[in-house]
């Protein structure tokens, strides 16, 4: 009777063993993941601020033609 006993004790000592080796593995897996999206999420950050750089020169450029078409304007006005 102590030799099945020991036997049960020893599947689910291999059980455990095993439950934990594709536990380690699952996390060696979400932590090679979580780099991924990280450097994922740092390349999309790094476009983000390329296009709000480009935005707020877009919206500099057209400020400046607006300035530099009322000053025609106005030059016009005083013609008339």
């Amino acid at each position: 009777m102590s030799l099945e006993i020991l036997e049960q004790l020893e599947a689910k000592v291999q059980m455990a063993v095993d439950t934990i080796a594709l536990l380690q593995m699952e996390v060696e897996e979400l932590k090679e993941t979580n780099a991924e999206l990280t450097q994922n999420l740092e390349q999309a950050n790094n476009g983000r601020s390329e296009v709000e750089q480009e935005a707020q020169k877009a919206r500099d450029e057209q400020a400046s033609f607006e300035a530099r078409i009322r000053g025609l304007l106005g030059k016009m006005e005083e013609v008339e």
